[in-house]
């Protein structure tokens, strides 16, 4: 059995072939209007094949190849649903074929995109065999189910550097993810540089080593991923999680509030878009970076604006999706946004409602859940969550309605910044584990992450734009935290972006188990479920 990630939908053995080394050397050749796309993947095989992979034009001619190739011969006929990353108004074609024989792996499609893909197969056939194993002789064919494969991490609440974003799309790259969502902004810091408001930033560059994004190194991130065929979307989070704009611009008036809200908990106050100061800043920050951005899409937020009253919340989700159409960009937003009202052309990312909160519902079943009582979780804590989110149980029927599209990132199964389960917890990162996650969230092993269904929602499939996995950052320190929640649970999540459906547990462990030898290789950090049987 080969590992790949996500599993081909056709997959043979080539009888009569003898199986490929991997002990190489390897050598990547490609037609010339792939030299682009060779040099990237040349560089993603560096950090595990060392001398084992073979500079371009080297005169060796004994070893193995990785051909790259556009020829459609055995290239299965996609069927891609969902929106398209890139703007396009249908899904790109990432179809492929990938042969494995004596002397290498050639990797065919119609398209960049589709080699692109079958090249990080290849790569993955590659580097989960040890050095001196071999690789079966075989046949793939595959095609991706949803276009949008995306993963949102969040450098507002803690700061990834330019250089471990770069990582993380090489790691979302070898999974064929579509998208990067970056969370640009939240009540603990304003992570990109907006020129016509320096303010937003300034605290950050006087007080040391800049944690946020300059302009010039968010179009470096965009190229770069751009060669991985990878979407960076921008995400300004608005009307609410704005603490860090308060600060820089202090004053802004709050937006109207319930009455007697304050006196009961604690909130920043949101933005009032119908205030004029407000609108006038608001827009240049959406100017600034609709012009940086050079995907289609920008993330406009909307999520949780504790203490806004109903009409002002629609007038801020109206003025964010109007400045931000009118400045040829594509609103996306959380599901709270379908309040406002829904559109064809509106995305919704589908992320909550009050179920999926897995609350207490009584003194008792509080008492049972210890991941929530030392959090400091009380009964009338969780009446008030119950009360707030209450209208999510129905946002996902508004969209539906309205004729939008669904963004599937539901928390229940998709949200990685959930803590391991104790029980699959080995003893060496049982400290770890205790550590990372919100700690509201009930622990839950690798196996349920896998299980998701997108079809247990009973949203059809023309109303979903797509697949997406969130990490949010409140409980991170650097890199290590970061991707010890990613992996292992980010492979089935790609699976089941690319696949439409979950995959079979007893085979994908298996599978998942054999990528430690890839994440060792590029220095990444896992966590090691007891529920998996690593190599």
């Amino acid at each position: 059995m080969n590992a790949v990630i996500p599993s081909p939908t056709e997959q043979a053995a080539q009888g009569g072939t003898g199986s490929l080394a991997a002990a190489g050397p390897w050598r990547i050749r490609a037609d010339r209007s792939l030299s682009e796309v060779a040099d990237t993947v040349r560089a993603l095989l560096a950090p595990h094949l060392g001398v084992r992979l073979l500079p371009e034009g080297d005169p060796q001619d004994h070893g193995s190849e990785i051909v790259l190739t556009l020829d459609a011969t055995g290239v299965p006929l996609g069927g891609t649903v969902g929106v398209a990353p890139t703007g396009t108004p249908e899904p790109a074609d990432e179809a492929y074929a990938l042969t494995v024989g004596a002397d290498g792996i050639t990797c065919r499609s119609r398209t960049p995109e589709g080699v692109f893909r079958a090249a990080t197969s290849a790569a993955q056939l590659l580097l989960t065999t040890p050095p001196d194993g071999t690789i079966e002789a075989l046949q793939l064919r595959d095609a991706p189910h949803y276009a949008w494969r995306g993963l949102m991490i969040d450098p507002a609440r803690s700061f990834i550097t330019p250089d471990e974003v770069r990582r993380v799309i090489d790691l979302a790259a070898l999974y064929k993810l579509s998208v990067l969502h970056l969370h640009l902004t939240d009540n603990e810091g304003w992570r990109i540089e907006v020129p016509s408001l320096p303010a937003l930033t300034a605290g950050q560059a006087a007080s040391g080593p800049a944690a946020f994004y300059s302009a010039d190194e968010y179009r470096d991130l965009q190229s770069y991923a751009a060669r991985h065929f990878i979407t960076i979307v921008p995400e300004i989070d608005l009307p609410g999680h704005c603490a860090a704009l308060r600060a820089a611009l202090p004053d802004l008036p709050p937006a109207p509030a319930p009455e007697g809200l304050a006196d009961r908990f604690p909130f920043v106050p949101p933005l009032d878009l119908a205030d004029a100061a407000t609108h006038t800043a608001v827009s240049a920050v959406l100017a600034d970076v609709c012009s940086l951005t050079d995907g289609p899409f920008v993330h406009i937020g909307c999520d949780e604006a504790v203490g806004i009253m109903e009409d002002a919340f629609h007038v801020a989700v109206d003025e964010l999706r109007s400045i931000t159409r009118k400045l040829g960009k594509r609103p996306v937003a959380w599901q709270e946004s379908s309040r406002a009202g829904t559109g064809p052309q509106d995305i919704a990312q589908f992320w909550v409602d009050v179920p999926m909160m897995d609350l207490p519902g009584s003194a008792e079943e509080l008492a049972a859940r210890p991941e929530l009582t030392a959090s400091g979780m009380t009964m009338e804590i969780a009446a008030a969550l119950k009360s707030f989110f209450a209208p999510s149980d129905h946002d996902v029927e508004r969209v539906l309605a309205g004729g939008g599209r669904l963004l599937l990132s539901p928390q229940s199964h998709l949200y990685l910044d959930r803590r391991y389960a104790p029980e699959v917890t080995p003893p060496g990162q049982a400290e770890v584990a205790a550590r990372l996650g919100f700690p509201h969230y009930r622990p839950r092993d690798v196996r349920h992450t896998a299980s998701w269904d997108p079809a247990s929602h009973g949203i059809p499939d023309e109303s979903v734009a797509g697949v997406e996995a969130t990490l949010f950052g409140e409980t991170l320190r650097g890199i290590d935290d970061l991707t010890t929640l990613l992996l292992p649970r980010l492979g089935s999540v790609a699976e089941t972006a690319w696949s439409g459906r979950p995959p079979l547990w007893a085979e994908y462990r298996e599978r998942i188990a054999r990528h430690a030898l890839l994440w060792r290789d590029r220095g990444l950090v896992h966590f090691a479920a007891d529920d998996v049987p690593w190599v």
